[in-house]
């Protein structure tokens, strides 16, 4: 295998290995940018919803860890507009790294199809300076230039998913969050 990996090697063009080089940063970036974020939207989802958990028992105010704890440290007189900017402020945390995510997506099929074009015209400029060109010569050229293609799909394929993933795990943040902020509304009025 890493034979015909140092081949394929050996045979391209600086573009395409940069191109790969690239892919395998995105690849890495979103990798990277899943894992960080899902841990951290984790973390923050199991605390927040404890807290939900306890104003539904009968807790009168949210627990020290919550977000909603912070907003109200700042104000003298909470109502329904500090709770909306507490809600604005959690979801701008919890879709932090969407966006990066996101260009990874849209961008990395077309930077593969940019190498695989490159590769294309490189194999045909080499097959223009021979007497035949037959199957057997062509196929293998224009293989190994599809590679940057796939390449490009299979990142975008993982940054599309994780991304998904991540905006549903900040929706169901921001979810438990609302609804914290309706039972703080709903205790005030209550007052």
């Amino acid at each position: 295998m890493l034979e015909i990996i140092a081949g394929y090697i050996e045979r391209s063009s600086l573009i395409t290995i940069f191109v790969l080089g690239l892919l395998s940063f995105y690849l890495f970036i979103t990798v990277g940018i899943f894992v960080y974020r899902y841990l951290a939207l984790s973390r923050w989802l199991s605390k927040e919803s404890d807290s939900l958990e306890q104003m539904q028992m009968g807790s009168a105010s949210v627990s020290s860890h919550s977000i909603i704890k912070s907003c109200l440290k700042k104000v003298l007189s909470p109502n329904s507009n500090i709770f909306e900017m507490c809600r604005y402020a959690a979801t701008k945390e919890a879709t932090r790294g969407l966006t990066a995510l996101s260009l990874i997506a849209s961008t990395s099929p077309f930077i593969g199809l940019f190498g695989t074009v490159i590769s294309i015209l490189e194999a045909f400029a080499g097959l223009g300076t021979q007497k035949s060109a037959t199957l057997s010569v062509v196929a293998p050229a224009i293989s190994e230039a599809l590679i940057a293609t796939a390449a490009g799909i299979f990142v975008a394929i993982f940054a599309y998913s994780f991304h998904l993933l991540l905006k549903r795990k900040a929706y169901e943040l921001t979810t438990v969050i609302a609804m914290e902020c309706d039972l703080l509304l709903a205790s005030k009025k209550g007052e």
